[in-house]
């Protein structure tokens, strides 16, 4: 088999990786990639918006399967464009990937199929309906911009004043742009938060091994929201009663409402969940993988990936099994000075090396450019530092040990990632 992965972050790398361990796989490309993909995968050029030009190269390469890493490519129809094309990939068509592509679309469909989420007060287009919403609001809340704004489009907040900032710099800056044309107040949700990831080919499921992500800039949850600046994966944190109830109450209204609204589902599909006293709810839907989830989850998988793709890709996953090893992993994500905002790139990234020698730890390329001996910054999130061990405090030792390694001038990471004891939910 010939694959094509669209992307160029740490998820991509971990897929890369991934997906080229399977014995049934000849060849991997990646477009448009990065430095550090480069030594798991050919690298190809691509504009991540051009979904015309990235069918063009999968017919080129004359790839058996594409595998859609970021939510870019799919809320802007790259699954109608192959399908158009009879070009086999991975990930859900342009309708579908709503879910992700806006926050209002998502809340109503939700709403429409009695999925469990958090109450809303309102969408608003107009400053001062937002600004006025706030007086009859329940503190702490939580504000939304409607669209994509790569994870820094929502505020938890019990503060008016970053309340007011925040619908400003939606409405009236247009800092988001489109993405901010609307905004959605609703009810702040108490609780542990978890990452439920699924593979579907529509109708049949498989779930990846589960994760909590720390999204906040900081340690103590402290700081701004971020695209997720680490994430641990342990079997203890979705007890047998609890992810029952989320495939019962969650997962399957889910798949059932896309098909029953004329969107069958084929790719990932990530339901990042509050459990709450109240049982489970949904924060977000999003379209594809979640990363940084994505990386540490990989090192968990004891299955043909490859296999599993293109079953569901084909609408035949039925009857596939997702094995996992046991243990934990984690992953810490090394971040650029003023992440996750301005961000300095251009950097030059000291100790890869030394840090890839570490027993157990693997490094995956985030926002990088440059390979071998010598690798500069070129994103907000530039290493995901992995490890798998036999516990969570193993694998923690061992992703600190080799992030302890890699020198980035102005860089920063969070050293809490997987500190907290995981609280054991009875579902």
């Amino acid at each position: 088999m010939k694959i094509l992965v669209i992307g160029s972050g740490g998820r991509e790398h971990a897929l890369v990786w991934k997906l080229a361990q399977s014995a049934s796989v000849e060849k991997v490309w990646c477009a448009p990639g990065n430095g550090g993909i480069a030594s798991d995968a050919e690298c190809v050029p691509l504009d991540l918006k051009d979904v015309g030009a990235a069918a063009d190269l999968a017919k080129r390469l004359g790839v058996d399967l594409t595998v859609v890493g970021p939510e870019m490519p799919l809320t802007l129809g790259i699954a109608d464009e192959f399908e158009r094309r009879g070009l086999r990939l991975l990930g859900p068509i342009e309708k579908a990937a709503q879910l992700e592509g806006s926050k209002v679309f998502a809340k109503r469909f939700m709403q429409q199929h009695d999925i469990p989420t958090a109450d809303v007060y309102g969408v608003y287009i107009e400053t001062l309906e937002a600004m006025t919403a706030l007086d009859s609001a329940d503190w702490p809340l939580v504000i939304k911009a409607d669209g994509l704004c790569a994870g820094k489009g929502v505020l938890v907040t019990s503060s008016t004043d970053e309340a007011t900032d925040f619908i400003e710099r939606a409405l009236v800056k247009r800092e988001f742009g489109e993405a901010g044309s609307r905004v959605m107040l609703e009810e702040a949700l108490e609780g542990d938060e978890l990452s439920y990831i699924i593979l579907t080919d529509g109708e049949n499921f498989l779930r990846m091994a589960p994760a909590r992500d720390h999204k906040r800039a900081f340690d103590g949850d402290k700081g701004p929201n971020t695209g997720g600046m680490g994430v641990y994966s342990i079997d203890e944190i979705l007890p047998a009663a609890l992810e029952k109830e989320i495939v019962e109450k969650i997962v399957q209204p889910t798949l059932d409402g896309l098909r029953a609204d004329g969107m069958p589902y084929r790719g990932f599909l990530y339901f990042g969940l509050m459990i709450t006293p109240d049982g489970p709810k949904v924060l977000e839907y999003n379209c594809r993988l979640g990363d940084p989830e994505t990386e540490a989850v990989m090192l968990r998988a004891d299955f043909d990936l490859a296999q599993a793709c293109l079953a569901a890709a084909s609408g035949e996953l039925k009857g596939f099994e997702a094995k996992w090893q046991p243990g934990a992993s984690v992953c810490v994500v090394i971040a650029s000075k003023g992440y996750p905002g301005d961000v300095q790139t251009g950097v030059e990234i000291h100790g890869l090396e030394r840090a890839a020698k570490v027993p157990g730890a693997v490094i995956f390329h985030a926002g990088t450019r440059g390979s071998g001996a010598t690798c500069y910054t070129s994103g907000g999130r530039v290493l995901a530092v992995c490890a798998k061990g036999g516990d969570l405090a193993e694998a923690r030792k061992i992703a600190y040990d080799a992030a302890g390694h890699i020198k980035i001038a102005g860089a920063h990471y969070r050293k809490d990632i997987g500190a907290k004891a995981p609280r054991q939910h009875k579902g």
